[in-house]
């Protein structure tokens, strides 16, 4: 066999003798960097009904503290991967993590929601910068398929760790003194991160042929931004207000200005070539498709529990350990089947489980608090994103040429957050636009006194439902609030079943549309995908690969 960098070794070499210098460092560095990355990103979960109470936010301000994080890595994460073949994915990784420790400690001394947005954003971009470097950083100290396999699901595992156990890390914070405690945790847990990434690492570029694309970042970040902005702040403002159409129509402008930048660029940070390998082309809808089913599923429930049901801090976490906890604790197995059982069928299974959670979800009875009906469902939809994120990973890591590893790492990392950060903003334009309706409709018909009516209709015109739910009874009176709640269960339900129905597709895609393409066996003995046009496969995968 004959590995990426030329060098010969025997067809069947063990996995300790066929480790770089190095390895075991770089994947211990990679580990803590991944996991203090997502502990940052998922550490909102179990507090929105806290920054709801201490902050007077509403529905749309809650969906951008999670969104402005992911905004902020999807935006960035293209040029984040050309800065690392420049100049060191190393760098990369300890400059992102000095910047999650500047965004927590903005996020703990935030005085309002928007200094809490500034410090959500921070942390996106430093999470933006650790998450591919620290895989690509990994990929380039293994040796074979055999040994990049299980690094990333090593790597992934603790990446799903970082996002179990971040919410009960915000819920205990939050019980004994207050959520900003939970952001001092961070800081010191990514100061920790930052020393072991100097000391363990090894160093490894890729500038050959990379340089920064500054028409296509900047025309990409613009695009993103103003769609998303109109996708938040639709249910809330209107969709035919102004500044939200002119936001869409805007962001759809830039974005195809992107396609046409990214088409005749000499570097582009976006190679289209990259999708006529069909395998890398599937895995990628699939990625975004079920990503956002995923991490849609995930707000949804933090928002179910929290604002919602004013549940815990820590009740609210519970469900969280089942949600992110699977793809931690199923490591050794994941690692095995993706020896011996082709993605296609771990791809499959795992969106199909996603999609069952999903719907069971949607069923749940919104006036009920006990988290018995949400075991099943978590559970299913945490087993699901354990088969999916290391799969898809493979697929993407060993269906392109080592000449465009680079970019692909850093086009399957910024498709998957894409995923990521469409999940809370859909869900939060489905569910509150939906319980917007339902309230003002319900409100109508109820026969409740003027002056309750018109109170808590101000209110809802000023935050929607989730404003009347959060307000003492005195303000509206309890039939106005049981009305509001009853709207919220409806609208997340709604959204739930959204998130259901693109994890099916998913689902279906990697089902029919990865048909007569063959996963690679841990020999290496087979190929993914057919090679490339211009390009030989060979017979050693590429190292670019994503993050879940």
């Amino acid at each position: 066999m004959t590995l990426n960098n030329g060098t010969a070794t025997s067809p069947g070499p063990t996995a300790g003798a066929a480790r770089k210098p190095g390895y075991a460092g770089t994947l211990a560095a990679a580990c803590g960097a991944v996991f203090v990355a997502q502990v940052a990103n998922a550490l909102p979960a179990s507090l929105n009904g806290l920054f709801q109470q201490d902050l007077n936010t509403h529905g749309s301000q809650l969906t951008w503290i999670t969104a402005a994080f992911m905004i902020s890595v999807v935006c960035f994460e293209f040029t984040f991967g050309v800065l690392g073949d420049l100049f060191g994915r190393r760098r990369l990784v300890v400059a992102g993590t000095a910047l999650v420790a500047a965004g927590s400690t903005v996020a703990a001394l935030a005085p309002t929601v928007q200094v809490l947005w500034l410090g959500a954003a921070l942390n996106g971009l430093g999470a933006g910068a650790m998450f591919p470097g620290s895989l690509t950083a990994l990929t380039a100290v293994t040796r074979d398929m055999r040994q990049r396999a299980h690094a990333v699901a090593v790597w992934s595992g603790f990446l799903s760790a970082g996002a179990a156990v971040s919410p009960l890390l915000g819920g205990m914070f939050a019980k004994v003194g207050s959520w900003r405690g939970s952001f001092w945790v961070l800081v010191g847990l990514a100061l920790v991160s930052m020393v072991l990434t100097v000391a363990l690492a090894t160093e490894s570029k890729a500038p050959e042929g990379r340089r920064l694309d500054v028409a296509g970042q900047t025309t990409f970040a613009l695009g993103l931004i103003l769609v998303l902005y109109g996708a938040v702040e639709g249910p809330e403002s209107g969709w035919t207000a102004l500044p939200v159409m002119l936001s869409l129509i805007l962001g759809t402008v830039f974005l195809a200005g992107f396609v046409v930048v990214e088409l005749g660029a000499e570097s582009p940070i976006f190679d289209l070539r990259l999708f006529r390998n069909r395998a890398f082309a599937v895995s990628s809808a699939a990625a975004v498709i079920g990503m956002f089913a995923f991490l849609g599923a995930c707000f949804a429930t933090s928002m179910w529990l929290g604002p919602v049901q004013h549940q815990d801090p820590i009740r609210v976490a519970i469900p969280f350990l089942l949600l992110q906890g699977p793809a931690f604790l199923l490591i050794p197995v994941v690692s095995r089947l993706l020896h011996r059982v082709a993605p296609t069928w771990l791809l499959t299974s795992g969106f199909a489980l996603t999609a069952v959670g999903c719907l069971l979800c949607a069923r749940l009875d919104v006036t009920d608090p006990r988290l018995g009906a949400l075991v099943v469902p978590a559970l299913l939809i945490g087993i699901g994103f354990a088969l999916t994120v290391s799969s898809v990973t493979a697929v993407a890591l060993n269906s392109v040429p080592p000449s465009l590893a680079g970019m692909a790492s850093a086009t399957t990392n910024m498709l998957r957050d894409l995923g990521f950060a469409l999940g809370p903003v859909v869900v939060g334009a489905v569910a509150l636009s939906n319980a917007g309706s339902a309230f003002v409709a319900n409100l109508s018909d109820a026969g409740l006194p003027t002056a309750q009516t018109a109170a808590a209709h101000e209110i809802a015109a000023a935050g929607g439902p989730l404003a009347v739910n959060s307000l003492p009874l005195g303000a509206t009176g309890s039939a106005a609030h049981g009305l509001a709640l009853d709207a919220l269960g409806s609208g997340f339900g709604t959204a739930f079943l959204v998130c259901g129905a693109a994890a099916a597709v998913a689902c279906a895609l990697t089902a029919f549309g990865m048909v007569g393409l063959h996963a690679r066996g841990a020999a290496g003995q087979d190929v993914t995908a057919p090679a490339q046009p211009g390009h030989d496969n060979g017979p050693e995968p590429a190292a670019g690969a994503v993050h879940p």
